[in-house]
């Protein structure tokens, strides 16, 4: 907003850190209510038995604190850079990989760290859990005689799994592009696509299954074709 698009190295390192770290517990946050989904389909009578305010809070407890800590090595292995090509990122934010891209150290390591901990434990792990539920789910709605029984199962899940195939995707296209395509210009946007866009869409996939909202939308497309 002031025009001034310098940042020191440690603002730049904290929004790397925080970015990452808010990416990671957005992924787990989604795998503990994919759960949820799991509990509330596959068990329904034993749903407030078995998710308690105890497990609640110890499942968004634990999504928190794995996500802040998954990010540290990272920033330990870009901390060690000490040769950049140039001070000027071609980026709208501090990212790891404009980062790692820039500097002409050796990123051996932050690659191996990337790969290991941020694409098997970040990314596939909670990828993984999401879609085993998942499975648990759809062979439970297929398992329902009645078509509205099957309708009003899926209808609970239904905003879930629509953030869950956007995020990824939009993952996806950012992080796991071939090299050929992997270009910082296009990174630019599809990070824009998942920093700006995702969060947006968010609260309206969301609030459209509340009965009051739907209600208000539909009265605000009458007002405004009359």
């Amino acid at each position: 907003m002031s025009g001034d698009k310098s940042v020191s190295f440690t603002n730049c390192m904290s929004q790397m850190y925080i970015f990452s770290s808010l990416t990671c517990n957005e992924l787990l946050i989604l795998t503990a209510m994919s759960y949820d989904r799991y509990v509330a389909i596959c068990n329904p009578l034993h749903y407030h038995m078995i998710m308690n305010n105890g497990i609640c809070l110890a499942l968004a407890a634990s999504c928190w604190a794995l996500g802040f800590m998954e990010v540290v090595p990272h920033m330990l292995a870009i901390s060690r850079f000490s040769c950049y090509k140039s001070n000027e990122i071609n980026h709208y934010f501090c990212d790891i990989l404009p980062i790692m891209k820039l500097s002409c150290s050796d990123t051996t390591l932050l690659r191996m760290i990337i790969f290991i901990e941020g694409l098997l434990l970040v990314s596939f792990t909670p990828f993984l859990l999401t879609f085993i539920s998942y499975v648990f789910i759809i062979a439970t709605i297929l398992r329902i005689r009645s078509s509205s029984g099957r309708r009003k199962a899926f209808y609970t899940c239904s905003s879930h799994l629509t953030v869950v195939i956007i995020l990824y995707l939009s993952l996806v296209c950012q992080y796991l592009r071939p090299s050929s395509t992997d270009t910082l210009d296009s990174n630019k946007v599809f990070s824009l696509f998942n920093t700006a866009a995702v969060p947006v869409l968010n609260p309206f996939i969301y609030s459209l299954k509340n009965k009051d909202v739907k209600t208000a939308a539909r009265k605000q497309l009458k007002s405004l074709m009359t």
